[in-house]
């Protein structure tokens, strides 16, 4: 009985080591199949630029309308994401203020992606064809290079846009009676998306469906509906409103928009223009930034300035069209202020740093530990080597799933971590020692120790790990990089202390060196402040008791 009871202490440290490194090599082999082996960096280790939009009402009254202000943020964001750039940071400040974080990304590139105003126009379909989706958006191949096709592309406006209605009803008219050129169709025969095409308002333009907009079963195709579109027939700002919902009486999400007096002038006479023509000339492309957002067919003449868009509308497409529609153009102006290139050389010097900050730190807290723990340090050392190992695995592994990019401030959350899982240690072999003075054996003390111990480790984990959540939630910007990064090593010091340096500890102090209070084990009864001949002598088994009888 005695033997069986040993050999079911002998198999749970081990089984629960087996259990932790299996899970240790099961984030290695997630690795290795995203094929990403280092952590994706923030703005301030891979360099970047970092502006400042300072916003003011449109109305004039000097007041910055909150959801305005966030309006405009959601706009930028989904405008320098779409451009394909990761890590991107777009956060408000101040009450009227947006700041742009975005790295590997110079200055004057980055103000070119926010610091113009979103261009929305509703232009005329004329060809609908499919196109194989760019692997890579910035590479764009070169337009036609023949004189005459050369002299279709122009990037100047050829007229001016008129400011009377009855002037821009004119210049209305004839941008309906507009026919593409054999240059323009053979050019667009040609052309895929990913290219290049300026998007002049009275001229044609070809275009795509918005990322965002492309079907899954276009995705698993690897192609994208790419659109010949002529001369912009009605701008965005003759928008006066856009909602998404569902009619009485109908199952299915619609997008209600309704236009100004020009706008609805306008509107009338391109849908009485387009509800009688031929497919795909009796749809309208709704463009943002030169993608196709949306391209509905003209079902009825329209005159009253109110229209609905219906389609295979989810709650959260028919939201975001409508939002498109209503906020197209960003509802503040903005002045440029202040623009910060981080290089890429400061970033790594500062990487740097801190590694070597948080490498003095671990090396404080290993010669402590060999100091006064002595043989226990190898314990120190094995925990905060796999609990490093565990920290960069799921550091690599978020950046890949959810975008986490490790910032200055996120080393700085880890390097603090290590004062974390220390205070653990502290804590464990502190009541270890405790438990041994009161005259237990070292199994006996290290498992007693341990249910006392256990305790305070959960207790003060949980306010580590509370305070960082609470900082996540409140914070803005690099704060939430530190905040994430103290909240992820704090609860991975939880997982390490309970699934590895438990189960290591009890499994060395059934070795004789750890068991036997050997010298140097940092067990020795003259080194816990134990008097020899109190600590209790170990328990002989069955088989030695048989032998001395």
């Amino acid at each position: 009985m005695a033997t069986s009871t040993s050999t079911q202490g002998r198999r749970h440290p081990a089984a629960a080591l087996i259990g932790f490194f299996a899970v240790l090599g099961l984030l290695t082999l997630l690795m290795a199949f995203s094929g990403t082996w280092t952590p994706k960096l923030g703005l301030d280790l891979s360099g970047g630029t970092s502006i400042t939009l300072t916003a003011a009402n449109t109305s004039g009254s000097g007041a910055v309308n909150s959801s305005s202000l966030e309006q405009a943020r959601a706009i930028i964001e989904q405008r320098v994401n779409s451009l394909g750039v990761g890590e991107a940071e777009v956060s408000t400040s101040g009450g009227n203020q947006i700041i742009v974080a975005v790295p590997n990304v110079q200055g004057n590139e980055l103000v070119d992606m926010v610091g113009t105003t979103a261009q929305l126009a509703f232009r005329r379909v004329y060809q609908v064809d499919y196109s194989y989706a760019a692997a890579d958006p910035t590479i764009a191949t070169e337009l036609p290079s023949t004189p005459a096709a050369a002299a279709d592309w122009r990037t100047e406006p050829e007229t001016e846009l008129p400011t009377g209605e009855a002037g821009r009803q004119e210049l209305l008219t004839s941008q309906l009676a507009y026919t593409p050129t054999e240059e323009e169709t053979a050019a667009f025969a040609e052309w895929n998306c990913g290219d290049d095409f300026p998007d002049v308002w009275d001229q044609v333009l070809f275009a795509c469906l918005r990322a965002d907009q492309v079907s899954d079963s276009m995705l698993q195709a690897g192609v994208n509906q790419k659109y010949l579109l002529g001369p912009s027939l009605i701008e965005g700002e003759r928008v006066s409103s856009a909602s998404a919902g569902i009619p009485q009486n109908q199952t299915s999400w619609v997008v209600q928009l309704s236009f100004d007096a020009l706008g609805t002038t306008l509107f009338t006479d391109v849908s009485t223009a387009l509800v009688d023509a031929t497919e795909p000339a009796n749809q309208f492309g709704i463009v943002l930034d030169a993608d196709v957002i949306s391209a509905p067919r003209m079902n009825d003449r329209i005159t009253g300035g109110s229209a609905s868009i219906s389609g295979s509308f989810t709650q959260d497409t028919a939201t975001n069209l409508a939002n498109v529609l209503k906020y197209g153009a960003l509802p503040l102006n903005f002045e440029l202020g202040n623009v910060e290139n981080v290089s890429a050389s400061l970033g790594s010097e500062q990487l740097q740093a801190g590694l070597i900050a948080g490498a003095i730190g671990l090396g404080l807290v290993v010669a402590y530990s060999f100091l006064y723990y002595r043989g226990l340090a190898a314990v120190v050392i094995a925990s905060l080597g796999v609990a490093g190992l565990m920290t960069y695995a799921m550091i690599v592994l978020l950046g890949q799933s959810v975008g986490f990019a490790l910032s200055l401030p996120g080393l700085a959350g880890v390097i603090v971590a290590i004062g974390v899982t220390a205070d653990s240690f502290v804590i464990l072999f502190e009541r270890i020692r405790d438990e041994a003075r009161e005259g237990n054996s070292l199994r006996t003390a290290v498992e007693t120790g341990w249910r006392h111990a256990r305790r305070t480790i959960v207790v003060a984990d949980a306010v580590s790990l509370l305070s960082a959540v609470i900082l996540f939630i409140l914070s803005i910007g690099a704060v939430k990089g530190f905040a994430f990064a103290l909240g992820l090593t704090t609860a991975i010091d939880l997982a390490i202390v309970f699934f590895f340096t438990k189960p290591l500890i009890s499994l060395l102090v059934k070795t004789s060196f750890f068991g036997q209070g050997r010298k140097g084990s940092g067990l020795e009864a003259e080194h816990l402040g134990v008097n020899p001949a109190r600590r209790p002598k170990p328990r002989r088994t069955l088989a030695s008791a048989g032998k001395g009888a």
